[in-house]
């Protein structure tokens, strides 16, 4: 069934946009990964972790310079919830970026799709993100990102030949240079997958 699906992402036209084509570099922690979604902090003055009498759940916003819920009426703008699931997933925190993603306004969206997709396999459902990653092809062929973390998942599956023809892919599509051509190829050749 998955090189099926996987078939099916290399046929379909569409254009070179790639959505969230990748960032080669790790995203800073800020707020969000130091204080918020936090059960527990570390005191100074007694030299331990006292844990919070009510978990702090959110992410934080630069505006109002504190910790909010990234509910769907939360004034967040897409961009700083995105940040903040990729910052998340990047610390190991699937769990509280998938909780972040459940709060995007358009679940049908590539990115969206792609980064249920990325936590998904970080947490070792490889079904689930492989469905995503298929998902987020389907209405982007141009999602450079998701067809690197497929075939990083690939590699992790032990389809060196699917993460190689994703990586064609990539560059047939013109980035054999980006994040997503490199970051894949890396996989490939050493077999190490990245957490953004």
């Amino acid at each position: 069934m998955k090189r099926v699906l996987f078939a099916l992402t290399l046929t379909l036209p569409g254009a070179a946009f790639a959505a969230g084509a990748g960032d080669e570099t790790p995203p800073k922690p800020t707020e969000t990964t130091k204080n918020c979604f936090q059960e527990k902090q570390w005191d100074p003055s007694i030299k331990k972790y006292v844990r919070f009498s009510k978990p702090v759940n959110g992410v934080w916003d630069p505006k109002i310079k504190k910790c909010v819920r990234p509910d769907k009426t939360s004034h967040l703008d897409t961009e700083t919830r995105y940040d903040a699931v990729r910052e998340l997933a990047y610390a190991g925190r699937h769990d509280e970026a998938q909780q972040v993603l459940a709060t995007m306004p358009d679940q049908e969206d590539d990115r969206v799709l792609t980064y249920w997709g990325f936590t998904a396999r970080k947490k070792g459902d490889f079904d689930t993100a492989f469905s995503f990653y298929n998902r987020a092809i389907l209405k982007n062929p141009g999602n450079l990102l998701a067809r690197s973390y497929m075939g990083q998942g690939l590699v992790e599956a032990g389809d060196l030949d699917g993460a190689r023809l994703q990586l064609a892919e990539i560059e047939t599509r013109g980035d054999a240079s980006g994040w997503p051509a490199t970051s894949l190829r890396t996989a490939i050749e050493s077999g190490k997958v990245f957490n953004y």
